[in-house]
């Protein structure tokens, strides 16, 4: 038997949902207190504390909304208390005025030795020196790859569209980060099964898939199934033009989900103008430096210190709430028109 899915918003209906939207500018967001999604969601290490005064200096410098990778092994030992935990950050987020996309499913891992699978418990310390070195992706390879998963995987994803589809501080869904990193999960098959599954559940938000590498099968699926195009961008400022300029022939509303390495030419007083110009939504990596240890650069190693030229490759503010630049609070508050 078939299910019937509905089908993909049409660019008119993207074009307005877009347009009732402000524009959209904000940061990836997990606490200076996690190290990873499974010590952000799960009950014992879950920190609203930490979570509403941080997201509270992303309100005082006009961002408006945030982006949150979930955890998959959190919500399958207790879905109950992991959408709770949700409905707390949610609460947060629509008092300050921060709508949230949510993020799904994730491909990435860090550190060394790699965690290749999440596990629940206390998590590994942060190796001194790297980038997110506890970094666990989502679902993981293991269960990413064992195929009795995949229906736990669909009512997983299913759960969270049905629960929050009326939510009005849900902006969208980003279904998938950077699929196919090193655990494999996000194959052209298992995105194009995200879609399906999240249209089933009758989505009222719209979905999407960024994208990131020049893999030729998932950007098939990601570009012909998003609602709106999504993409990542650390580059310096005329490769952003560049590429948002190609992404534009998609006829579609236009999210960057992630931006601004420093190292890597993120700059915010070129570059926020810029996305405003062109009302391309914008998310930075990340907030609050914190035990993600996002000073570091991508290719550091243990024992590494920041790079002494270009600063901390991410973040913007001290576990204390200080300002790491004072000068680039100063360009976000001037594009987002806070005094």
């Amino acid at each position: 038997m078939t299910t019937f899915s509905p089908p993909r918003w049409t660019r008119d209906e993207a074009w307005d949902w877009y347009n009732t939207q402000p524009w959209i500018v904000g940061t990836n967001f997990i606490p200076s207190t996690a190290c990873n999604t499974t010590e952000m969601w799960q009950a014992e290490s879950f920190d609203p504390l930490t979570m509403r005064r941080e997201l509270g200096w992303a309100a005082d410098i006009g961002l408006n909304s945030i982006r949150v990778l979930l955890q998959y092994i959190v919500w399958k030992d207790d879905p109950a208390g992991m959408k709770a935990r949700f409905n707390q950050l949610l609460e947060m987020a629509a008092g300050l005025e921060l709508s949230v996309m949510p993020v799904l499913f994730d491909d990435c891992v860090f550190g060394w030795p790699r965690q290749l699978d999440p596990f629940l418990g206390k998590q590994r310390e942060p190796v001194p020196g790297m980038i997110l070195p506890s970094w666990t992706p989502s679902p993981g390879r293991l269960l990413g790859a064992d195929p009795d998963e995949r229906p736990n995987l669909k009512h997983y994803l299913q759960d969270f569209i049905d629960s929050y589809r009326a939510n009005e501080t849900i902006l969208g869904w980003d279904l998938f980060n950077e699929p196919l990193g090193e655990t494999s999960t996000g194959t052209p098959e298992f995105l194009s099964n995200c879609f399906d599954w999240a249209r089933e559940a009758g989505n009222s938000q719209p979905l999407t898939i960024g994208y990131y590498t020049n893999f030729e099968p998932n950007n098939k699926v990601l570009f012909e199934k998003s609602d709106v195009i999504s993409f990542h961008g650390y580059m310096p400022l005329e490769k952003l033009k560049s590429r948002i300029d190609l992404l534009k022939g998609y006829g579609r509303p236009i999210l960057c989900t992630e931006w601004m390495a420093r190292p890597l030419g993120g700059n915010y007083s070129t570059d926020l103008p810029m996305f405003l110009d062109k009302r391309v939504g914008c998310y930075q990596w990340g907030l609050v430096n914190g035990r993600t240890q996002c000073q570091f650069n991508w290719r550091d190693l243990p024992g590494a210190v920041p790079d002494p030229l270009h600063g901390w490759f991410h973040d913007i503010f001290h576990p204390n709430g200080e300002p790491y630049r004072q000068d680039e609070i100063d360009a976000i508050k001037r594009v987002t028109g806070v005094n």
